[in-house]
């Protein structure tokens, strides 16, 4: 299938990671904590065999290492983050030990040919903030520009490429919803206004940063999860409307239009969620919109009505819509999500057909499988066709929204060393990269050999 692809010479070749799931935190580094770290100190057993945030791939000590690794590979592009409680300890005082971390870590990249994306804010909450309220605090969006001003302050001589936030739909959910981060409580008004304060957050710091540099690119990464009904009655497609404006147009709309569609508004009325605004914080994310679009996408979503028991007001997503499960759906078994490649370029015509066709690319899509070390060869590589046959599939769909004309600049495969996840520690593996726990030494699997072929023969023209 390879030679079925066909992509732009000066396509953006990549992986992506962040700061928490990667470098670790060590004594005298000046990081302060973040609700991960807190998390960890009081109830360890909820992480996967109480693997938690302090060491993790230790990219702190070994990013010149896997910079000359993805240099190998033919990667041109990487996509990483920022760490909040490392740069502004406190939220205000410079962690100098930080900026020098940082400034050495972009100039290697740049030295090696790789164009760094840098992106804000990827769950990490630091403490001190949390305990202001986090999400839920009307002050985080000042707090939040204020340190993505100070982030293009330091390093807006060598990024050109930024994002604000990573899946912001996930640190709402997932903290107000579905317990998965901290303050992991259930209360769904709560969750709608932390998503509220992340819209303006990210007006604020594009507002603040091209304050200090008119020349930057400032851009949003959302996990866009097409929804699909299940039939094509009222009540199914009724649950799936408002299943689309719950979880991507809501801040698809929003930080690339600068508006919120009316339906969400209605429905958000109808079940007593809508927060209070102000009309200048509106004015603000109206005018202040993101240049390009990151395109997360996994796995899509099916969705169906909730059946004759409606709850109303909603207390949760569930009394508005529920999965289904499509009968001739293919599975990763290990992660429990659907393998579904075509959602790709659905993603794209809509993209194209209804936000303008913005420049956007894939900034994670990838494959998590447990135990891989099962798939060793004599040599000790990871022989990952798994992976390889999912990326191909899903770049053959990419490669054809682009021949339809999508805006489409690069793909960047979630992730590029064997990386820590949140609850979940390292029981899934994703990267091109293995990671020994024990020696963190790095071996290059399959898909790394793979993705260098593939790479070398597009940049060649080859077809």
């Amino acid at each position: 299938m390879k030679n079925k692809l066909k992509f732009p010479s000066d396509f953006l070749w990549g992986a992506a990671a962040s700061a928490p799931q990667t470098e670790g935190t060590f004594e005298g580094d000046g990081k302060s904590k973040t609700t991960w770290d807190h998390w960890f100190e009081i109830e360890p057993d909820k992480f996967d065999r109480e693997v938690g945030p302090s060491l993790t791939s230790d990219v702190y000590h070994r990013y010149a290492q896997d910079i000359q690794l993805m240099n190998d590979m033919n990667l041109n592009s990487y996509r990483t983050s920022i760490s909040w409680a490392r740069l502004l300890p406190d939220g205000k005082t410079l962690n100098e030990t930080a900026v020098a971390y940082y400034r050495n870590y972009f100039e290697t990249m740049l030295k090696q040919g790789i164009h760094p994306i840098i992106n804000l804010f990827h769950f990490d909450m630091p403490w001190w903030m949390m305990e202001k309220g986090g999400w839920t605090s009307p002050e985080i969006a000042d707090y939040f520009a204020y340190y993505a001003k100070t982030c293009v302050e330091q390093f807006g001589d060598l990024i050109h490429d930024w994002t604000t936030f990573n899946e912001p739909i996930v640190h709402v959910e997932c903290s107000y919803i579905y317990e998965f981060h901290y303050p992991a409580i259930v209360d769904f008004k709560l969750a709608i206004l932390a998503g509220y304060h992340t819209i303006l957050a990210h007006a604020k710091a594009i507002q603040a940063m091209k304050k200090v540099r008119n020349d930057i690119r400032v851009g949003i990464i959302l996990n866009l999860t097409p929804v699909y009904s299940r039939s094509q009655s009222s009540e199914d497609l009724e649950a799936t409307k408002i299943a689309n404006a719950l979880n991507i147009t809501s801040f698809l709309d929003a930080m690339v239009l600068g508006s919120f569609d009316d339906f969400l508004i209605e429905t958000l009325e109808h079940h007593k969620l809508l927060p209070e605004t102000k009309s200048e914080d509106l004015e603000t994310i109206k005018c202040h919109t993101a240049d390009f679009l990151g395109v997360n996408y996994y796995q899509p979503k099916r969705v169906q009505a909730p059946g004759t028991d409606v709850k109303y007001p909603a207390v949760v997503p569930e009394d508005l819509y529920i999965p289904y499960v499509w009968e001739e759906r293919r599975m990763n078994p290990y992660r429990g999500w659907e393998i579904y490649p075509e959602a790709i370029l659905d993603i794209a015509r809509m993209i194209q057909s209804q936000y303008h066709n913005i420049p956007w690319y894939v900034s994670e899509n990838g494959m998590g499988v447990a135990d891989e070390a099962r798939f060793k060869n004599n040599e000790g590589m990871i022989e990952d066709d798994y992976r390889i046959e999912f990326v191909e599939e899903h770049l053959e769909y990419l490669s054809k929204a682009i021949e339809e004309g999508a805006n489409c600049f690069g793909y960047h495969m979630w992730t590029f060393v064997d990386c820590w996840s949140w609850l979940n520690g390292y029981r899934n593996r994703y990267g091109f990269i293995s990671v020994d726990l024990k020696t963190q030494e790095r071996t290059p699997k399959a898909s790394s050999y793979w993705m260098r072929s593939l790479i070398q023969a597009q940049q060649k023209g080859e077809k």
